[in-house]
């Protein structure tokens, strides 16, 4: 059964989001192609993930120590009901990604980089080992593909006063690679100059922030329907 896994980050959780707006969009496409069986949603806002705690460390460290037992095998190393509560938390993460065919992560560019809500899932979701096979050592995420649809207030592309400042592109990119996703199978939809509309300094870039949004619209649409 083909799989979506629906990450939302931002923290505006209204219609005016429109990160959201447009993870919506995707997930509708989406599941009008391949059905709501393999649909799975979490807002990382709404229901925040747990920052890390000593135990988690702690726990994290003995696995390593252990070399790298998967996650069937954590059980059985947990030393603590801290360190039990930490995998409670942990553990049904790592099982949602690992049983998404794509991961759709709405993620708003906050202060150049990703939301605390999405950084700490990805801190969490990032146990040592939990995506490495422990016959072969290649990475359980290798085919998984992820789309990364992103708004941003103002501009950030080649020839901006502000290119460069996007620091979430290559971190997300840094990330997913190092967890074993393939380059070519992470892929970002970004939209700008969404205050164009809101703040008037701005507004002499409402038209720009108008074609921006309809470009990633379709770009979404397209992803969603296998293009």
């Amino acid at each position: 059964m083909t799989s979506l896994l629906h990450l939302d980050s931002s923290a505006n959780r209204s219609d005016a989001s429109v990160s959201r707006r447009l993870t919506t969009l995707f997930a509708d496409t989406w599941r009008a192609v391949h059905g709501p069986a393999g649909y799975r949603y979490r807002d990382l806002a709404a229901d925040p993930v747990p920052p890390l705690e000593t135990a988690y460390c702690s726990l994290g460290r003995r696995v390593e120590r252990n070399g790298l037992v998967p996650p069937a095998g954590v059980d059985t190393l947990i030393g603590s009901p801290a360190e039990r509560r930490e995998w409670a938390l942990t553990r049904p993460l790592i099982d949602e990604l690992l049983e998404a065919d794509t991961v759709l992560v709405g993620a708003p560019l906050y202060n150049y980089s990703v939301s605390a809500a999405l950084k700490t899932w990805i801190d969490r979701v990032g146990f040592p080992g939990a995506f490495t096979d422990p016959d072969t050592g290649d990475s359980l995420l290798r085919g998984t593909k992820v789309v990364v649809i992103s708004s941003r207030g103002g501009a950030y592309g080649p020839g901006t006063p502000r290119e460069g400042w996007d620091f979430q592109t290559p971190y997300l990119r840094a990330y997913f690679g190092d967890k074993g996703v393939e380059e070519e199978d992470v892929r970002f939809i970004n939209v700008e100059m969404t205050m164009a509309g809101l703040v008037p300094e701005l507004s002499r870039f409402r038209s720009f922030g108008a074609s921006s949004l309809a470009a990633a619209r379709a770009e979404v649409t397209a992803a969603a329907s296998g293009g």
